[in-house]
């Protein structure tokens, strides 16, 4: 547990060092937000066994709620991103509610046509701006600091990153954490236990969402907009992505899931075009326009070699050896 900690405060130290190394700062707290997300995903399906399809759901409607609160009322940086992390906890728990006595493919399909529901929401509420979504959210200040700055916004994100991902950590090694993978093993016996099961679902999924909510109201800041992409189906998929890449069950899996996928989505473009104009074929163009291919293919590699994630991958392959030295 002790080299666990020293481990994040090194990696803490690292990410506030990134900007002075050259780090694109938007870039890094793109990851951020992602990874928070893909947590907060993860405490639900990897730590509680519940497979959601609706998880864009609270990305989204966080992301609108900060930016209206932000934009339209003129309400504080720090009331706009509480409201919105209010909002998708609210959410969750209505979804959860309606969800939670469900499970398996009942409980997803349930998820996903409650996301759907709030998709066509957004889509048709004035208030959203359709498909244009919100534009031109102000950041404005928090603890002193102008978030106009770049800088002074990444190392408020950094913060929000660090202290949701400290709460996912702390969840999981609770006693309450326990319990919820008790119930992903084997939920009969946790029954029999005397465990009241759907009330641990669902403040599991209320807590996932109020995380994912988070996730989605700092996003709003970083990008200073709020649009349907981050309320699609194929948001919900990709934080499912993200999840099984990085390593499902594992704190730091989804972070790598994460920076793995952002990373693929910037970058795949400027690959296509050098390989374009270094070898003169311009059919390396087409990398650019298939990023999702290239996702797919990266996915489909890492199913079948690395079947519990990366993360997952190497854990198991020093669990072993440890065991053996002892």
């Amino acid at each position: 547990m002790k080299r666990q900690v020293i481990a994040y405060v090194l990696a803490v130290i690292v990410i506030a060092l990134l900007p002075a190394m050259g780090a694109y700062p938007i870039f890094v707290m793109n990851v951020m937000c992602y990874a928070l997300f893909a947590c907060a995903f993860n405490l639900l399906i990897g730590y509680t066994g519940l497979l959601s399809f609706g998880h864009a759901a609270f990305l989204g409607g966080a992301a609108y709620a900060t930016g209206l609160s932000l934009a339209t009322w003129g309400w504080s940086t720090l009331g706009g991103l509480l409201f919105g992390t209010v909002i998708a906890a609210i959410m969750g728990l209505i979804m959860g509610v309606l969800a939670i006595r469900r499970s398996g493919i009942y409980f997803a399909m349930i998820t996903l046509a409650m996301a759907q529901m709030v998709f066509f929401f957004f889509l048709q509420a004035h208030f959203t701006g359709g498909e244009d979504g919100l534009q031109g959210i102000p950041r404005g200040h928090m603890f002193g600091l102008d978030l106009s700055n770049d800088l002074n916004l990444y190392y408020v994100v950094m913060v929000i990153f660090v202290g949701g991902y400290a709460l996912i950590w702390r969840t999981v090694n609770s006693p309450f954490g326990q319990v919820l993978k008790a119930i992903r093993e084997n939920e009969p016996r946790a029954i029999s236990l005397g465990y009241n099961v759907d009330n641990f679902k669902l403040l599991a999924f209320v807590l996932s969402a109020t995380l994912a909510g988070l996730a989605g109201a700092t996003k709003s800041l970083v990008f200073v907009s709020a649009t349907l992409s981050d309320a699609t189906w194929q948001m919900s998929g990709l934080v499912i992505l993200m999840t099984l890449i990085g390593g499902l069950g594992t704190l730091t899996g989804p972070v790598v899931g994460a920076f793995i996928v952002v990373l693929l989505e910037n970058k795949v473009g400027e690959l296509g075009r050098f390989l374009a104009q270094t070898t003169g074929m311009t059919g390396f163009r087409v990398l650019g326009e298939s990023v999702t291919i290239v996702i797919g293919l990266i996915f489909i590699i890492c199913v079948m070699s690395f079947r519990r994630g990366i993360i997952g991958e190497i854990i198991h392959h020093f669990r072993p050896r440890k065991a053996d030295a002892t």
